[in-house]
């Protein structure tokens, strides 16, 4: 089939992969967006897919906390413009107000008056995206982030067995440069022992193709390309599971590790129990 220029620039825009390696991988697939971003992984020219850094549309995100819960939310809109309209900003902050007082946890019939009430006043289509609400226990501790204009938003959900070390400034900070850090690495897991096995599976048999396609590992041992593979796998994890990053204050330790030593020097044990990256424009 013909591929034209505009898919050819997509599959780059997504992969990061050259011109004529997309064109050339789109051509195999037949067109196949999918098949071909798999193709180039495999010829080892595509990055890690992260498709929720592809903003599709204008918008802005939204965190906030009170009362034991938290809240994060996505409000879109047509424009940059009115996505910095102090009167949009406004709304988005009311929604995680009156989410969080009546403990609403779906879009419903309220959420969507108070969407529609300003787009008559602006004339501008907007639509209340998604949100998720989190309850935060009193072992827990709700670290926040806004990035920017409401581009991206974090919620790290941390847990203790002594949950009087989240008033201790250093924990705080802590807190808050996770929030910082998935805001800047986006991590695709928790860790590795929460990866969909379809993703791991996908990404080992990438690993294979590319093992096989290695010349010089054509005289390696079954056992040693099998180690290659899985070495690839854990670098991998590094780069995309939260506990195996590298801390984005301290890139000599890991986000584990960071937890672990923070932890010990409060005689107390700190754990992440979930997070929450909203990019402003992605709609999952």
């Amino acid at each position: 089939m013909a591929i034209n220029a505009a898919d050819v620039k997509k599959l780059r825009d997504i992969t990061g992969a050259g011109m004529m390696d997309c064109k050339k991988a789109l051509t195999e697939a037949n067109g196949d967006f999918a098949a071909a971003e798999k193709i180039l992984k495999e010829m080892g020219l595509a990055a890690v897919a992260k498709r929720q850094d592809r903003a599709t549309e204008n918008g802005r995100v939204f965190v906030k906390s009170a009362n034991g819960k938290a809240v994060i939310l996505s409000l879109s809109c047509e424009t940059d413009f009115v996505a910095k309209n102090a009167d949009f900003a406004k709304l988005g902050d009311d929604l995680c107000t009156v989410i969080l007082e009546k403990g609403y946890t779906e879009i419903n019939e309220e959420l969507e008056g108070m969407v529609n009430a300003l787009i008559a006043i602006i004339k501008e289509n907007m639509h209340l995206v998604r949100f998720t609400v989190v309850d935060v226990t009193a072992d827990e501790y709700a670290a926040t982030y806004i990035h920017g204009d409401g581009a991206v938003a974090v919620l790290v959900l941390l847990k203790s067995d002594k949950p009087e070390v989240f008033k201790d400034a250093d924990v705080e900070e802590l807190a808050h440069n996770l929030a910082l850090h998935a805001a800047a690495y986006k991590p695709q897991f928790l860790s590795d022992k929460v990866v969909d096995k379809a993703y791991e599976e996908e990404q080992l048999s990438i690993f294979q193709k590319q093992v096989e396609g290695d010349e010089k590992l054509a005289s390696k041992p079954e056992n040693v390309r099998q180690g290659i593979i899985r070495g690839k796998l854990s670098k991998l994890y590094k780069e995309i599971c939260f506990l195996d990053q590298a801390y984005v204050k301290d890139d000599t330790k890991s986000v584990s590790q960071m937890l672990a030593e923070t932890g010990k020097a409060h005689g107390a044990k700190l754990d992440i129990v979930s997070y929450f990256v909203y990019q402003a424009g992605v709609n999952a």
